[in-house]
């Protein structure tokens, strides 16, 4: 069974696999409703499942319930969004 939680006292989303922590994303949040993802891991012994963009979906879903604006550091997250326009509302953009 596939679990994503957020832990807010980690600063992070996390992912588990049968109970077994399988990965993370890392944020930090800001001020004027601004999250920071900053690293996004899988171990290993998980990779090659589609674990990492299960936990960014579910990162970036949550975000979206929380009217948050996303400045996606990690580059697994900025590509994620990339190829998933539906998420491209979220990312905050440089003043003009």
């Amino acid at each position: 069974m596939i679990e994503v939680a957020h832990n807010p006292e980690a600063s992070r989303y996390e992912i588990r696999v049968d109970g077994v922590l399988a990965g993370f994303a890392d944020y930090r949040l800001r001020p004027g409703g601004r999250i920071v993802i900053t690293h996004t891991e899988i171990g290993e012994e998980f990779g090659g499942r589609g674990l990492g963009s299960t936990l960014v979906r579910e990162a970036l879903d949550s975000a979206r319930a929380a009217e948050l604006t996303v400045t996606p550091l990690c580059p697994f997250v900025a590509e994620y969004i990339r190829r998933h326009p539906e998420y491209q509302d979220l990312v905050d953009r440089p003043e003009s």
